[in-house]
């Protein structure tokens, strides 16, 4: 194979100085399906494609991958035969394997998704993704860590010790897995099992990274997977479509804004410190101060590109009266959203949900204020919505019953 040392340098082709990693597969080939516009051109010069034809061999591939959703090379009709077969002898358009699939009485779909080991012997690590249809839309939540750092109290996958980064194409993947399962490429079927939103467009419409990890730890392979979401030629979702959640890593919210330009939001939960430092560690290196600094600092904040403050309902912890005016008076002037969410109960938590009359009264209080305070309904709390809750009880199970869910997933 050619070296990589004189791939051209246009925006999108070029490889990057340390190139994106390409998503093994079950067949030992590295899979191109996930990586960017850079990532592709490198794939193609490494099986000998000219550089000037890397260009217009992208977005073939491009194409075929993001708009189309193929997993054959065989049906990229318009790429030559030759080139078909050297790339399928050096590579797979593989996604995630689906390990686990759990579908809610209310539509939610939650996928345990296995991803290779990186080391020799070591076993297959574990991510969640979870989909939300609704009448009008459709959101993917998506991971971008095995495990998390975070160690929030009320957060199960903070229970889980941090693994590793995901890639950018492990991030777009979890994506591919979705349209895939859920039928949403064109000609495809929608499952029968399921909810899908009516209203005859896309199923998955909105983006959300707030499954498992801090996406500001992991900013780079971040951004590349969400700007090839974002890329108009494929999986087109508009940046204000796709929202980017985090703990607080106050460095990376301007870059976020900068360098990705999506939607923010902020996981809250607590109007004082001293509160935060308990259920958001980071707060002790970030506290709410800076943090909200950073916030009204937010490049392109206006109020058409408000922020979301996400603020889960505890009770008897942070859903007094008292809290709701304190986060008025902590918000004002930020153009925001404040998201109340009912706490989703997993197994060893000391925490419980607020009572419903709790909720709307701090609902009213915010709303008076003049914040839309949506109050999120709880999702698929009878296939473990909590993140991080699949992954934990899938591990729980015997060897057998592991096989068995997938080979059930294989056969659906």
């Amino acid at each position: 194979m050619p070296h990589t040392d004189h791939l051209p340098a246009e925006d999108h082709i070029h490889a990057p100085a340390t190139a994106p990693k390409a998503l093994a597969s079950a067949t030992g080939k590295p899979s191109i399906a996930g990586l960017g516009r850079g990532g592709l051109a490198k794939a193609l010069f490494e099986v000998g494609v000219p550089e000037r034809e890397l260009r217009m061999r992208v977005q073939q591939l491009w194409g075929w991958i993001y708009e189309r959703g193929v997993t054959d090379f065989d049906a990229m009709t318009n790429v030559g035969k030759g080139l078909r077969s050297t790339l399928a002898e050096h590579y797979s358009l593989a996604r995630p394997t689906v390990a686990a699939e759990q579908v809610s009485v209310d539509g939610t779909r939650k996928w345990l998704l296995h991803l290779p080991s990186q080391e020799d012997g070591e076993k297959p690590h574990a991510v969640e993704a979870v989909y939300i249809p609704e009448a009008d839309r459709g959101t993917l939540c998506l991971s971008s860590q095995v495990g998390c750092t975070m160690t929030c109290a009320f957060c199960h996958t903070g229970t889980q010790r941090l693994v590793r980064n995901l890639t950018e194409a492990e991030i777009v993947g979890q994506m591919l897995v979705a349209r895939d399962r859920l039928g949403d490429w064109p000609g495809a079927t929608p499952p029968e099992d399921g909810i899908v939103p009516t209203d005859g467009g896309r199923f998955v419409t909105n983006i959300v990274m707030m499954g498992m990890g801090e996406p500001l730890f992991n900013f780079e392979a971040v951004k590349r997977a969400l700007l090839t979401v974002a890329d108009g030629d494929g999986l087109s979702l508009g940046k204000r479509r796709i929202t980017l959640s985090t703990s607080g890593v106050v460095p990376m919210i301007g870059r976020t804004g900068a360098e990705i330009g999506c939607m923010l939001a902020i996981s809250l939960h607590a109007v004082r410190d001293d509160l935060r430092d308990v259920l958001v560690p980071l707060n002790r290196k970030y506290p709410i101060r800076e943090l909200l600094q950073a916030c009204r600092d937010y490049p392109g904040l206006s109020n058409a590109r408000r922020i979301t403050f996400e603020y889960v309902m505890l009770k008897g912890v942070n859903d007094s009266p008292a809290d709701a005016r304190e986060l008025i008076r902590l918000l004002k002037g930020i153009p925001a959203k404040i998201n109340l969410i009912p706490f989703n109960p997993w197994p060893g938590t000391s925490y419980e949900c607020s009572d419903w009359g709790t909720i709307e009264r701090f609902s009213e209080i915010v709303f008076d204020a003049g914040y839309a305070s949506p109050v999120r309904a709880p999702r698929g709390r009878d296939i473990f919505a909590a993140c991080g809750q699949l992954k934990s009880e899938t591990e729980r199970l015997s060897a057998r019953e592991r096989l068995a869910l997938r080979a059930m997933a294989a056969a659906e």
